[in-house]
């Protein structure tokens, strides 16, 4: 009989209590907010044990919730065994002091903000999106290292033997300016990360090739879909920010034109604005698309929200008026009746499922239709030592005729206006005049 009984070394998830104020001024439903998220709060590893919500005109200044709620909230806490509460609402430096107080120093209160950011930080892979959710929450602790010296500032406040020296006001001051050094230092390096990106997004750009963005609400499902559309094997899960680094994939559609591909990171409803702010560098990759997929859980109830949640922050950050085209993923989960009646709300979006391939052959057309505005025919002469001249025309555009002549490739293609520009000295207004540059 063994003496000792082993024991699970794996970590004991947290007890979590949602907390959801309705101000009557949300776009969602606070029942749908609330759902929301018990999903983030199970993403980040906890197991919700309960919830309390309220109905106000507006927030509390000092609890956030109302005198009573905070009452019945410390009841919850003590019956349910509760480690973390977590509000629905971005909470005040102030206000989460004051419920720490009340709840009791071994349970932790935080809000939405705090839990993405957590959420944020155990998904970063690369070293750019550590950096980012570094710098995001280095700005969201600021503002709240007050509390964490609130011991020593008592102690300061009470008088006697060493309260002359200010410790908690002087440990106060070495954390702020640890803090904003660390900042500063976080800015530079994500500002020359910034200026990498930006001469690689311009050298795709001087390329000529189509760059097409995959954005959408977080768990939509755009990382399937860039996996179904290039054959890639991006890291995938349902579950909220299971990626959030962006990752390009080049595809070559049928017509013969070769495009690049951007899965970039999930967008949510109440998204943090310092995230969003740290994150810029990295959303520019659908700034700097040519045409954006908004891609949708089809199967979700609040799938229309979820839209208007994703045109709020493509309109943040410079890129609403880049050609988009909506796809409703996901559709393998409804009925065909109700796919055909969003077909008939929704006659210019794209309806597939990157799960089973359903519908992603159209998607694909339609991207090269996309792609295929403001192109031009042309014919042109390419002579034979500039093969890579060749190499791009098949590569950027769609090739209608060609033939190898004595002077070179005589070719007829649809191109991008810049390509066309490219072929301008070469071009010919037929095979006649092409053959009389021969015989010259």
């Amino acid at each position: 009989m063994a003496r000792f009984k082993p024991r699970s070394t794996a970590p004991v998830p947290e007890r979590a209590l949602l907390v959801g104020v309705d101000l009557g001024t949300a776009a969602w439903p606070l029942r749908d907010s609330m759902a929301e998220l018990g999903r983030l709060a199970v993403t980040d590893g906890a197991v919700v044990v309960g919830q309390l919500t309220q109905r106000l005109r507006k927030p509390v200044s000092r609890t956030f919730i109302g005198s009573g709620k905070t009452e019945e909230l410390v009841r919850m806490v003590r019956a349910l065994d509760v480690d973390v509460v977590i509000f629905d609402d971005e909470l005040t430096p102030s206000q989460q002091t004051s419920l720490e107080r009340i709840v009791g120093d071994s349970v932790k209160v935080i809000d939405r903000t705090a839990l993405i950011l957590d959420i944020f930080g155990k998904h970063a892979t690369t070293h750019e999106g550590r950096l980012q959710v570094q710098l995001a929450q280095l700005q969201y602790v600021l503002p709240r290292l007050r509390g964490m010296w609130s011991h020593l500032v008592g102690e300061q406040a009470r008088g006697g033997i060493g309260s002359r020296f200010g410790q908690g006001e002087s440990q106060l001051e070495i954390d702020r300016r640890l803090v904003r050094d660390r900042i500063s230092h976080l800015c530079r390096e994500l500002k020359e990360l910034d200026k990498r990106r930006r001469m690689q997004s311009r050298a795709r750009w001087d390329s000529g090739i189509y760059r097409v963005a995959l954005v959408g609400y977080t768990n939509a499902g755009k990382s399937t879909l860039l996996n179904r559309l290039t054959g890639a094997d991006v890291y995938a899960r349902d579950e909220l920010f299971a990626t959030l680094d962006p990752t390009t994939r080049s595809l070559d559609l049928k017509a013969g034109r070769r495009i690049t591909l951007t899965d970039t990171v999930g967008f949510i409803q109440k998204l943090p604005t310092n995230l969003v702010e740290s994150f810029k560098s990295t959303l520019a990759e659908a700034r700097a698309a040519e045409l954006v997929l908004k891609v949708a859980d089809a199967s979700d109830p609040n799938c229309e929200r979820q839209i208007d949640a994703v045109d709020a922050i493509l309109a943040d950050i410079g890129a609403a008026d880049i050609a988009s085209v909506v796809v409703y993923n996901k559709c393998d989960q409804l009925d065909r009746e109700v796919v055909h009646g969003m077909e008939a709300l929704h006659p210019d979006a794209e309806f597939v499922s990157a799960l089973t391939g359903t519908g992603t052959d159209g998607l694909l057309y339609r991207i090269a239709r996309e792609a295929a505005r403001g192109d031009v025919t042309i014919t042109s002469l390419i002579p034979h030592d500039k093969g890579l001249l060749v190499k791009l025309v098949h590569e950027r555009g769609q090739i209608v005729r060609e033939r190898y002549e004595q002077g070179g490739l005589l070719v007829t293609a649809r191109v991008p206006r810049r390509m066309a520009d490219t072929l301008e000295p070469y071009g010919v207004s037929d095979a006649g005049e092409a053959q009389g540059r021969v015989g010259a």
